[in-house]
């Protein structure tokens, strides 16, 4: 791809090197400026000024992307709900709205603030190096708008034995959600490959013959409207393996994808309010500003004492008023 060289035309003559190239770059004038005080910017072979006034005719030649500085994870004083804690590990009841660790972004400070990892690094100092500088003590995920419970290693021992559990599908991980419609049958297997999305690469998909192996087990616990054809059902999901956004491409695969999600749901159209109670709860439903999922179950074996531990946590407020307000729309 680099170097990159562009002509500059006679009618683009007086314009700025920085107007100029973050025109034919499709990209910021600060990102041009940063390429040019790397002396990725040469123009007729020579170093460049931003402020450079072009006359026709030039050579410029790119030749390579900003460097941006490594990240590295920062301590940040951030109250956490921690259900479960020893000397090997510790478990925490994540708030929706928390990314686990630092994602792409454009500045340091926007990519890095507010993490879980950050908390982490604040609550427990022994954390640094367990994981890597970026993912301390992070064994697995949960996406930023789910809600539930997560384990966190405090040391190498704790790291290796947990992450070999993962690997071997050996934790319990159930979660609760909230769905469009209710699947036909009350409880089935879902099995289907998933990887990215040929027509987005910002979704994950169910594909064929490619993809990683992906089972989530659902069961159906409770439906929410007319009996013959429920507007939301509550699910419990039981994760056999561990892939991004699993169980939302999952449910959405079998037409009842999670209320909330802005990625994979679709907001279903609600029957005619018969009354103020259920106009007011279809509001609240369609209104939801996060997928309705949370981890409700983890259980694994205990690195150091080899018990077998299970941990519980009770739904938030959003998804008890979410399912208080699907609960009007029918006498229980």
């Amino acid at each position: 791809m680099f170097p990159i060289e562009l002509s500059v035309a006679a009618d683009e003559a007086g314009k700025r090197l920085d107007q100029f190239l973050a025109t034919h770059l499709d990209v910021s004038r600060a990102r041009v400026q940063q390429l040019i005080s790397e002396e990725k910017i040469q123009v007729n072979d020579d170093a460049a000024k931003a402020s450079l006034k072009l006359r026709g005719g030039e050579r410029i030649r790119v030749l390579g992307q900003v460097e941006r500085p490594p990240l590295r994870a920062m301590a940040e004083d951030i109250p956490l709900d921690i259900v479960y804690e020893d000397d090997d590990l510790a478990i925490i009841n994540k708030a929706a709205g928390m990314m686990v660790h630092a994602g792409a972004g454009a500045t340091e400070d926007q990519r890095n603030r507010g993490t879980l990892v950050n908390a982490l690094l604040h609550h427990f100092a022994n954390l640094s190096g367990v994981g890597g500088e970026m993912r301390p003590g992070i064994v697995h995920r949960l996406d930023k708008d789910t809600s539930g419970l997560l384990v966190a290693a405090k040391n190498e021992r704790a790291m290796t034995s947990l992450a070999r559990q993962f690997a071997a599908h050996a934790i319990t991980r159930a979660y609760h959600a909230i769905v469009w419609g209710a699947p036909r049958r009350a409880e089935g297997l879902i099995e289907g490959h998933i990887g990215r999305s040929p027509f987005d690469r910002k979704r994950m998909a169910v594909l064929r013959g490619e993809g990683k192996e992906a089972r989530t087990r659902y069961r159906v616990i409770e439906r929410f409207g007319d009996p013959t054809k429920p507007f939301a059902s509550f699910v419990e999901c039981r994760l056999e393996t561990g892939r991004t956004h699993q169980i939302r491409v999952h449910l959405t695969h079998l037409g009842h994808p999670l209320v909330g999600d802005p990625t994979y749901g679709r907001m279903r159209q609600p029957p005619r309010a018969r009354t103020p109670e259920e106009a007011e709860a279809y509001g609240f439903v369609a209104g939801f500003p996060r997928q309705a999922l949370h981890a409700y179950l983890l259980g694994f074996q205990h690195p150091s004492s080899h018990k077998v531990m299970n941990f519980e946590s009770p739904w938030p407020k959003d998804i008890m008023q979410l399912v208080a307000s699907l609960r009007r729309l029918h006498p229980r």
